[in-house]
């Protein structure tokens, strides 16, 4: 399927779940919106984390994209939308486009799902795309560069690699340096904090057999465990997982 097919069947409430392993070779991304007033400090945020939150498309005054794909709607074609007040989740909604206002900044931020395609052509297999559930994300206590009101804790995906394949893993996100790049951390979850690895805080958990280690990638979903601590009044984000699916392609963000 097209990605364009695909953000159709979206926009006409036909799909509803997580993208991952859908629209394969396109670009998929995070999407943060939030007051205007707010937006100039969050981009520089994001700039001084980059890792974590990648910033490929900046949309002011209007709700369609320009960069990633040809007048999109970012009002109904993403799967599923959280809308957050004071930095609380209050709903899950299939379309934003009652709380849409030219007062909104929509931030586009580069998601680990872009790097998937090029890890299973390696023969890299991902376990929650073979079951059919969402990526396991976790907080963490990697504490972010702050820039005025923002701060807080990395948000990392994990994706459980088969021990004599934890270097090709490596190797190969390490030419999507917009996409998250080089896992931030191999094994030892309890390092970065995370207590329970069968617990994850969004997505599903997945299994990690005896000859796996877990592999954690900066997320995308950082900006929504940064909304807890900040407490903006209103915001809306992508619920994790169900994101948005591009025109573009993984290899225009292939670095060699």
């Amino acid at each position: 399927m097209k990605a364009k097919e695909l953000r159709k069947k979206i926009a006409k409430g036909e799909f509803i779940k997580p993208t991952a392993g859908y629209c394969e070779g396109h670009v998929q991304a995070n999407m943060f919106v939030i007051p205007k007033e707010y937006a100039q400090s969050f981009e520089e945020f994001a700039k001084k984390n980059s890792k974590a939150m990648p910033l490929l498309e900046v949309v002011r005054d209007d709700f369609h994209t320009k960069l990633l794909a040809d007048k999109a709607n970012l009002l109904n074609e993403l799967p599923l939308y959280n809308i957050i007040e004071n930095g609380k989740v209050i709903k899950q909604v299939k379309s934003i486009e009652e709380y849409y206002n030219k007062d909104l900044v929509f931030f586009l931020i580069g998601c680990s799902f872009t790097f998937e395609t090029s890890l299973v052509k390696s023969g890299i297999g991902l376990r929650h795309v073979e079951q059919g559930v969402n990526v396991s994300m976790y907080s963490t206590n990697i504490r972010l560069n702050p820039v005025d009101i923002w701060q807080g804790d990395m948000v990392v995906s994990m994706r459980p690699i088969k021990k004599e394949r934890v270097a090709d893993a490596c190797v190969v996100t390490s030419h999507y340096p917009n996409m998250h790049g080089t896992p931030i951390q191999v094994g030892y979850p309890e390092m970065i904090g995370i207590k329970d690895i069968n617990h994850p805080e969004y997505g599903d958990p997945v299994e990690i057999k005896k000859d796996e280690i877990p592999l954690f990638w900066p997320c995308g979903v950082t900006p929504q465990n940064v909304l807890r601590d900040v407490k903006l009044p209103f915001a809306i984000t992508h619920t994790p997982g169900h994101m948005f699916v591009s025109d573009k392609k993984d290899e225009d963000y292939f670095i060699a």
